[in-house]
């Protein structure tokens, strides 16, 4: 894949201005981007399915502004946003119930197919008002949001949206294609495919601090091998790793509490973040080419720039390493 991300690179992920969780204003969202480029932020991603379009309205009209060769823009296909409306609380997201119950109440159409996918390319280009995309992601085909079916939803990317993208990489439209998705089999299928091969992957929440056991097997040395940037969402899991209570869109459980609990505690006599240490952990892996924590306010961007650049001692590693906290094979930020 050509190298358009910078190596270990910072980047924003752009859920929360969907309203995920909670209604923020235009110019709340507004002001969270310019805090992120303000703070040398140059990789933004993004999705249709983010408020129905509200996180790649409110992306377009702050990048506008900004010179378009100096930063790399990032969205998915899988989902066609209609002018009917429906109740975005009762919107099927498989284990996402919910979620972007706060957002626009256009309806979400599911299409994986070639001409699907080239529409929803279409309509983000208008909402991103820009007049060309780096990174294009197939969203969620995968088993939290499609259950027994998922493989359907595969196989039917596979025949439709990997061909559009590969066709569009080939062209030079775009720069990369791959998943985007919160599960690792979709992607261990993908990196098996002898033709329409991807090569960037956005994993969400299955590689932190919390949850990378599976990932470390299963995904990357095989993306390394294959020389595919892998792109970790959700090193916070949803939060609860920055002082929230969500673990996996839901109320995290008293287990995962009490795990994020005894990371505190080894954080607190080491002096350091948690959030230090969940992003630095994720790009330690030579896989990884980028993070992108999501945020919704502009404080919260500069608490991610500082993490980036703490200073995390060993001794705190070695701590986690002793209390299998971290995987034994887990490459470290040592």
């Amino acid at each position: 894949m050509k190298n358009i991300l910078q190596r270990k690179q910072l980047g924003f992920g752009t859920a929360p201005l969907g309203n995920m969780y909670r209604n923020i204003t235009d110019e709340e969202a507004l002001a969270t981007i310019d805090a992120a480029w303000e703070n040398g932020i140059r990789y933004f991603d993004t999705a249709p399915s983010y408020g129905a379009g509200l996180a790649e309205l409110r992306l377009g009209e702050a990048l506008a502004k900004r010179p378009r060769d100096e930063y790399v823009l990032s969205t998915k296909v899988g989902r066609i946003i209609l002018d009917e409306l429906e109740d975005p609380a009762l919107r099927d997201l498989g284990e996402k119930v919910g979620l972007f119950e706060n957002g626009r109440k256009n309806k979400l159409h599911v299409d994986y197919s070639e001409d699907g996918t080239l529409r929803s390319i279409e309509d983000s280009l208008k909402r991103l008002q820009t007049d060309r995309l780096d990174i294009v992601y197939v969203h969620d085909i995968a088993q939290d949001f499609y259950g027994d079916e998922w493989l359907s939803h595969f196989e039917s990317a596979r025949k439709g949206a990997f061909r559009a993208l590969t066709r569009l990489r080939e062209e030079g439209v775009i720069t990369s294609w791959g998943l985007g998705v919160n599960r690792v089999e979709p992607i261990e299928i993908a990196m098996a495919l002898d033709e329409l091969q991807p090569d960037a992957f956005l994993l969400a929440g299955r590689y932190s601090l919390l949850d990378h056991d599976r990932a470390l097997q299963r995904v990357m040395p095989y993306a390394e091998k294959m020389n595919a940037n892998i792109i970790v969402g959700g090193p916070y899991s949803s939060g609860v790793l920055a002082g929230g209570t969500h673990f996996e869109y839901q109320k995290a459980s008293p287990e995962i509490m009490a795990k994020v609990d005894r990371i505190k505690a080894i954080a607190n006599r080491h002096k350091i973040s948690v959030k230090a240490a969940a992003l630095q952990f994720v790009l330690a892996n030579p896989a990884v080419a980028a993070v992108i924590p999501g945020a919704s306010r502009p404080d919260r961007i500069t608490e991610d720039v500082a993490a980036m650049n703490e200073v995390i001692p060993v001794a705190f590693w070695q701590e986690m390493s002793e209390q299998k906290l971290v995987a034994q094979n887990a490459p470290l930020p040592i």
